[in-house]
């Protein structure tokens, strides 16, 4: 790093919970799991559907168990064939809460330990209720803030998202870094915000020729949220 780093910004799904998976290729393995054929393209069709219906139609209450419960039913309203059982959603809600209990508790002493080093926040394009959703993961108290889409209406990439953290962090873009699994969101938007940019990648993608690929190549990238101190000190 080129500059003395005051701040780390963090991605929500597929970065803290899931160490480089975003949650549209979580669901698509697991519906896949339950027998499910059918082609990516259409799933993403289905999931964003779903997605979408989440924004701003959430209680803030509502924590990261009713939130993922809520997006199985939505997705089980979208999906075809439809599952007479009706046990499906619940599996799947099931298998992909523990999935991402399991990452958050490898992750959670690691951000303990980075946040006593530097100023910490989430910035995610989020549903609305995103402080109940970090409060119940056992994360909250890692951050100094935490910045939802939804609440303060815009997304990434915009770079506005990226500038309402580091105004509440009271830090510049020169000295924060950024942590993200989307190249399109996470990283582009952090380019845009003048942001240094660290790919959470899934494994076996962050090899040299891989983040050489990249247009414009990543400097960076881990597989594990450990390997930031690596790369940070």
């Amino acid at each position: 790093m080129k500059e003395p780093i005051e701040a780390v910004l963090f991605d929500f799904g597929g970065t803290l919970d899931a160490n480089g998976v975003a949650w549209k290729e979580r669901f698509c393995a697991l519906y896949r799991a339950e027998g499910l054929d059918m082609a990516a393209d259409v799933f993403e069709s289905s999931f964003f559907a779903a997605d979408d219906l989440l924004v701003g139609n959430l209680a803030p209450t509502t924590d990261l168990s009713g939130t993922v419960q809520t997006l199985v039913a939505n997705l089980e309203a979208e999906l075809a064939p439809r599952d007479a059982g009706g046990g499906r959603g619940l599996r799947v809600a099931s298998r992909f809460l523990s999935e991402t209990s399991a990452a958050i508790a490898r992750n959670r002493p690691v951000l303990a330990a980075l946040s006593e080093r530097y100023r910490l926040a989430v910035v995610s394009n989020f549903y609305g209720n995103l402080e109940a959703v970090c409060d119940s993961a056992g994360l909250a108290p890692f951050f100094a803030t935490l910045v939802d889409s939804h609440c303060v209406g815009v997304k990434k990439p915009d770079p506005a998202i990226f500038h309402a953290a580091l105004k509440f962090l009271g830090t510049t873009p020169k000295t924060t870094v950024f942590v993200g699994d989307s190249l399109h969101r996470d990283r582009e938007g952090a380019r845009r915000a003048g942001l240094r940019f660290i790919w959470m990648a899934p494994q076996g993608v962050p090899a040299a020729e891989a983040l050489a690929s990249v247009e414009p190549p990543i400097e960076h990238a881990v597989t594990e949220l450990r390997d930031l101190m690596k790369i940070l000190t």
